[in-house]
C-alpha cells in the first residue's frame, strides 16, 4: 500500500494509527500490530513494513491535534534518554599509541599461522600470532585497538611497502594469557584486473608467512573501539568477514573462561553479536562463540546471517541488515538503556545497509535515525571501523 505524503499545512503534528501483520521480531511476525507514527515518519514506516514482508490492514488518522505523549514523545524520551552520556563512558586513560612507528619498527616473530576455514569456503582467512617478547618499550595494547604490518620487499617504484593495518583478534594478555603475544584475523585480498588475478601484497605476505619469520609491526593505534570499563554495559556487535576481530577480543574478556580469571572483569550486561558471512564454513571463531552462547544464555546472544544459504523476508540473501531490521524492536530497547553500546566492523560496504536497517526501525519507534546516531556518536556509544 503506498501512502501519499504530499505536504500539508497540518503535516506537522498529525499522527497516524497504522495496523500491521507480520512485522517485527520472530516472537511476534504473525501477530497484528498497531503503531502510531507522526506524519513525518510514515513513509519511512511504510518502507520498512514493506521491507520485512508486513502486510498493512489499515491506516487512518488518530488525531488531528499534535501528538499526545503517548503516540509521539517529547524530544526528552525519544531522542536524548537513548544518549545519556554518565553511563558506561569509554575510558581513554592509559591507552598505549604509538609505541612503535613505521620509521622503528618492533621486529616479531611468528608463532603461529592456520586457517579459520572450513572444508568450502570462500577465499582464504588465517589467523596469525606474534611473539612481542623483547621490545624496550614493550608492545602492549587494549581490546579494540590495531597494529601496523609492514610487508617484506619492494613496490614497483623500488621503494619498501607502506604499512597495512589489522584490527587486533586477540585480548591485552594475548592468547596465550601471558602478555606478550598479539594476533590477527586475515583475509587475503583477491581481485580481478583485465582478467588476471591480482593478490593482496600484505595480505598475501601475512596468509603465507612462516612461524619463525620476521615482522615489522607498528602501532597500537585507535581508541574509536574501545570496551566500556562499566562491567553492567550491554554491547550490540555488527560484523562481516574479519571484522569479526575486534569482536572476538570483546568475547574473550567477557565470556572465556582463563580471561575471566586473569583479568577480574567480571561482565555482567548483555552481548549481542550479529554475523555476516557468505556460507557456514566462513563463519570464523563460530565454536567459540556457539560454546559462550551454550555456557552464559543471559547474557550472550549469537545471530547469524548466512547470505548464501539462507533468505531474508521478501526470499532474497540474507543479510547482516536483515537480521538487523528483523530484530529492530529488541535492538532499539537496548539502544534506549544508556548503557548499551555498539560496534560496527568489517567492509565499509556493510554502512548503508546497516543505516537504512537502522533508519526504517528508527521511524517506526517515531524517531529519526539520522538525528539519533549523531548523539549516540556523540556519547561514545557508537563506534565504527570499516575498511
Amino acid at each position: 500500500m503506498r501512502v501519499s505524503t504530499t505536504t500539508s499545512s497540518r503535516s506537522d503534528s498529525r499522527v497516524f494509527t497504522v495496523v500491521v501483520q507480520g512485522y517485527g521480531t520472530a516472537l511476534t511476525r504473525n501477530a497484528e500490530r498497531t503503531i502510531n507514527v507522526p506524519f513525518s515518519r510514515l513513509q519511512a514506516l511504510m518502507q520498512s513494513i514493506s521491507q520485512l514482508g508486513g502486510k498493512v490492514l489499515s491506516v487512518s488518522a488518530a488525531s488531528d491535534a499534535p501528538a499526545p505523549a503517548a503516540a509521539k514523545p517529547a524530544p526528552e524520551a525519544t531522542k536524548q534518554a537513548p544518549v545519556k552520556k554518565q553511563a558506561a563512558p569509554v575510558s581513554h586513560a592509559a591507552v598505549p599509541v604509538n609505541l612503535y612507528k613505521p620509521k622503528s619498527p618492533f621486529i616479531g616473530t611468528v608463532t603461529e599461522n592456520y586457517s579459520l576455514l572450513g572444508d568450502g569456503a570462500i577465499g582464504r582467512v588465517n589467523h596469525i600470532t606474534f611473539d612481542l617478547k623483547g621490545g624496550d618499550p614493550q608492545l602492549h595494547y587494549v581490546e579494540g585497538q590495531s597494529i601496523g604490518i609492514i610487508p617484506d620487499g619492494e613496490d614497483a617504484n623500488g621503494k619498501p611497502h607502506k604499512l597495512r593495518l589489522y584490527s587486533i583478534a586477540s585480548t591485552r594478555h594475548g592468547d596465550n594469557l601471558a602478555g606478550d603475544t598479539v594476533s590477527l584475523c586475515v583475509r587475503q585480498l583477491q581481485y580481478e584486473k583485465e582478467g588476471e588475478t591480482i593478490n593482496g601484497v600484505c595480505s598475501t605476505f601475512l596468509c603465507d608467512i612462516e612461524p619463525g619469520a620476521k615482522v615489522k609491526i607498528t602501532g597500537p593505534v585507535g581508541k574509536e573501539m574501545l570496551l566500556p570499563e562499566d562491567e553492567d554495559a550491554n554491547v550490540i556487535m555488527l560484523a562481516t568477514g574479519t571484522g569479526i576481530a575486534p569482536m572476538r577480543t570483546y568475547l574473550r574478556r567477557m565470556f572465556e573462561p582463563s580471561e575471566r580469571e586473569k583479568n577480574g572483569w567480571n561482565f555482567k550486561g548483555k552481548a549481542w553479536l550479529f554475523m555476516g558471512a557468505p556460507t557456514t564454513a566462513n563463519l570464523l571463531y563460530d565454536d567459540d562463540f556457539n560454546r559462550y552462547e551454550s555456557e552464559f544464555p543471559e547474557n550472550f546472544r549469537y545471530t547469524k546471517a548466512i547470505s548464501r544459504e539462507q533468505q531474508n523476508a521478501k526470499g532474497g540473501r540474507m543479510y547482516i541488515q536483515d537480521r538487523v531490521s528483523e530484530n529492530a524492536d529488541e535492538i532499539f530497547a537496548m539502544i534506549e538503556n544508556p548503557k548499551t553500546h555498539v560496534y560496527m566492523c568489517g567492509l565499509r560496504g556493510m554502512e548503508p545497509g546497516i543505516d537504512e536497517a537502522m533508519s526504517a526501525a528508527a521511524a517506526a519507534k517515531g524517531l529519526d535515525w539520522s538525528e539519533l546516531r549523531p548523539q549516540l556518536k556523540k556519547a561514545e556509544r557508537w563506534h565504527v571501523e570499516t575498511y
